[in-house]
């Protein structure tokens, strides 16, 4: 016989809260990656930077990596076991693309970074992972 720990009601609201988030979040990302690839002077074009990539190939980063996004977030509204550690990934990759976009847009990198870190923190406490 086994008890297993209610999540709280902060817990849950984490899940929703990351739920959401990543659908939006997808959303926005599917977006950048769409101006990216249709417009190509749409973002600043860096000099001397480590990290250059055609502004083309970044929006087709983009917009894969919000289709996965979505796609987990969407798992996630289901209770899925797979899509909290998915969603852990895909945030992880999530922010790290979006560190190196810094240079391109930075206010928006920075922002998606913060809300990626807000849900690995949720996904982390809501109690998703053990199910």
């Amino acid at each position: 016989m086994s008890t297993r720990d209610e999540p709280s009601g902060w817990a849950e609201g984490g899940l929703i809260f990351a739920a959401s988030a990543m659908v939006l979040v997808g959303m926005f990302q599917a977006i950048a990656g769409i101006v990216g690839i249709a417009d190509d002077e749409f973002y600043a074009k860096t000099r001397n930077y480590t990290f250059h990539l055609d502004v083309t190939a970044w929006g087709w980063i983009h917009l894969l990596i919000g289709i996965l996004i979505f796609c987990t977030g969407l798992g996630l509204f289901t209770r899925a076991g797979w899509a909290g550690v998915g969603g852990i990934m895909v945030a992880m990759l999530s922010a790290l693309a979006n560190f190196f976009f810094i240079p391109y847009y930075p206010i928006w990198s920075l922002l998606v970074i913060a809300i990626d870190m807000w849900i690995i923190w949720s996904l982390t406490r809501s109690g998703v992972i053990r199910e």
